[in-house]
């Protein structure tokens, strides 16, 4: 199996989770640019850089509250 071979495997397993990783990330890193240039404005570079790294606590727990939901949704469905 070549390198390219892998790549295309794991692209093809994960290519829709890769999606939404991606998408979150975009619309987080949008919504704090522009709430730091159009809210903050006068706000140090320390809470910009803070609230960027915030987005690695709140992707986790958007996903995680994601699979609960779903999981209740099965169950009340069952």
């Amino acid at each position: 199996m070549t390198l390219g071979d892998g790549l295309r495997d794991q692209l093809a397993g994960n290519s829709q989770g890769m999606f939404y990783d991606l998408l979150f990330a975009v619309v987080w890193v949008t919504f704090i640019s522009a709430l730091f240039q159009f809210v903050f404005t006068t706000a140090p570079t320390w809470a910009y850089y803070m609230f960027m790294l915030s987005g690695i606590p709140a992707y986790f727990g958007f996903f995680w509250s994601l699979d609960v939901a779903k999981a209740q949704a099965r169950e009340g469905s069952e």
